[in-house]
């Protein structure tokens, strides 16, 4: 059961690899000896500014913060929010430090090792954040601190993504944005001892230094909501799963979960552990072997995994293999039908767009091809007995074209999109609600095409929006929007700050976004008007008439 599930692959993983780092944007350390004697204590007492250049030198509980005016308007701070030994779980960091090294505070964070970026851009030293704080801040202010996740399938992506610049989300919602970086890969989920989910606790980490600092900013510990995007949402679901870090974040925020995906099973994660050791070549127990490896020769058994885990457990899948592991004592639900549902209280908002799957079917099938494609690519996908419930409804019937002819793609694009996206995420908030947690569901209308996107053309067609089209309406970095984007960037931005400040999106002025029920979850048009059409997410389809994977594989 493949076929399908590659073409969505190539939607979560391969255009992420294909859009390079911005690496103009990193600036490599320069010396300055003022700021290695403001480390000599008795000099950083008496002599070195607790406070200076508008407001960018800000003493906190760890130490001096040296920040920057960021070009679009905020004040910017990079730092290390932790450490970590190879393949250990990582320390939380007891004093200020620049990241890479540095010190110059102008300097943003290299990258965690990741395939298809040169290695000069990343380091394994990379548990780092960076900060954005609206320059009207005080000590007194209480803001609201949003903890923004990245995405790239757990493999790739950094805090310095493409569009992810939180200055003006930052002042739109008077909050501080942190965008934060774990270790990827099996640097952070592949440990050969088989401690899981390294990459998890990172973020546990970072939550933790967050609440540590941010009233020196003018935030406050009590207010911090988790963002992320794809596997930037895919891993705040997994800590909703974690009791240990529920008291350290109030909300959440949930953009394009591929929640069709289960957290991994202590099994499966075994049998990729195991043959991971293997392609390494390195006993569960010899560390020595472990740190003597090259970070190339880490990556390239890293990729050999990721591209046979689905043919060593079908559990796995082939979109992102390596993830959050449900191991019974840390993450200890699925938050999924496969097990009891836990008590929940927080606020989420979940949202996908309205094309999620079509880079991926796009990119691969550049020209029509025949309707009597979409059966058999089902069957390789879902089997025959979800095949013929999906083949038989009325969901996703072809459309004949003006000659008579039957394109594939629109019926794979939406069958894409509701399995892996849009009807799991609904079948996810119905649950959370009937638990006791509130939830409010989006569907993205309008976007703004992310780099690599806009290179398929049925991405920039009109009315279309493709998977993470939704990242720069949200952090308003839409490179000259239109009126639209315009209109729902303000309009994202008021519910944002919104909910960060009171766990609700609604706003004076803007439409009415209802809370989701147990049995209609209210899907807003983000960028249009009314509710989304239901179409095949009606429980009785989608979760029941035809399973998702986690049912199917019971994980």
């Amino acid at each position: 059961m493949v076929a399908l599930n590659i073409l969505l692959a190539s939607l979560l993983v391969a255009t992420s690899w294909a859009s390079p780092l911005p690496n103009e944007r990193l600036q490599f350390p320069k010396f300055d000896p003022k700021q290695l004697l403001c480390q000599l204590p008795i000099i950083k007492k008496f002599l070195c500014p607790r406070t200076g250049n508008g407001a960018l030198n800000v003493e906190t509980p760890v130490g001096l913060a040296r920040g920057t005016a960021d070009p679009s308007g905020a004040n910017r701070f990079t730092v290390k929010y932790a450490t970590a030994n190879r393949w250990a779980p990582s320390t939380l960091a007891s004093t200020w430090g620049l990241p890479n090294g540095s010190l110059n505070e102008t300097t943003l964070p290299l990258a965690c090792p990741q395939p298809g970026v040169d290695p000069a851009a990343y380091t394994e030293d990379c548990l780092s954040m960076v900060l954005y704080v609206p320059p009207g801040l005080t000590l007194m202010t209480n803001a609201p601190t949003l903890m923004w996740v990245h995405g790239g399938s757990f493999v790739v992506g950094s805090a310095t993504g493409p569009g992810l610049d939180g200055s003006k989300l930052a002042i739109a919602t008077n909050s501080i944005v942190a965008v934060v970086q774990y270790r990827l890969g099996a640097l952070g989920f592949m440990s050969p001892d088989g401690t899981t989910n390294l990459a998890v606790k990172d973020i546990v980490n970072a939550m933790q230094f967050l609440r540590k600092v941010a009233p020196a900013f003018g935030g406050t510990a009590s207010k911090i909501t988790l963002a992320g995007q794809s596997a930037g949402a895919n891993m705040i679901r997994a800590l909703l799963a974690v009791p240990s870090a529920s008291s350290l974040f109030k909300s959440a925020i949930l953009q394009s979960d591929p929640m069709n995906y289960g957290f991994l099973s202590p099994a499966t994660q075994q049998t990729l552990q195991t043959n991971y050791n293997g392609l390494i070549n390195c006993g569960a127990a010899d560390t020595s072997c472990w740190n003597s490896l090259s970070l190339s020769a880490i990556l390239d058994a890293q990729q050999q995994l990721f591209n046979t885990a689905a043919s060593l457990d079908p559990s796995a899948g082939v979109a992102e293999p390596i993830r959050p592991v449900r191991d019974g004592s840390f993450i200890t639900s699925p938050l999924d039908s496969t097990a009891a549902f836990p008590s929940v209280n927080k606020p989420v908002l979940v949202s996908s767009v309205l094309h999620e799957a079509g880079p991926a079917i796009y990119q691969q099938f550049p020209d029509p091809i025949p309707g009597d494609w979409f059966a058999p690519v089902c069957d390789a996908t879902f089997g025959s007995e979800r095949t013929n419930a999906i083949v038989s409804s009325p969901h996703y019937n072809a459309t004949p074209g003006l000659d008579g002819s039957v394109d594939a793609r629109p019926q794979l694009q939406l069958v894409g999109t509701d399995y892996l996206w849009k009807c799991s995420g609904w079948t996810f908030a119905r649950t959370w609600v009937q638990n006791g947690g509130t939830a409010y569901v989006g569907q993205y209308q309008v976007g703004a095409s992310y780099p690599g996107n806009d290179a398929i053309s049925f991405c920039t067609s009109a009315g279309v929006v493709c998977h993470q089209d939704d990242i720069q309406i949200v952090f308003g970095t839409v490179s000259n929007p239109t009126a639209a984007q315009s209109a729902l960037v303000t309009e994202m931005q008021k519910r944002y700050k919104a909910f960060l400040t009171n766990g609700n999106p609604n706003v004076a002025g803007l439409p009415n976004w209802s809370a989701a029920t147990s049995s209609n979850v209210h899907a807003l048009k983000l960028g249009g008007s009314g509710e989304a059409t239901v179409g095949a997410c009606d429980p009785s389809f989608w979760g029941q008439g035809v399973e998702y994977d986690y049912q199917v594989y019971g994980i």
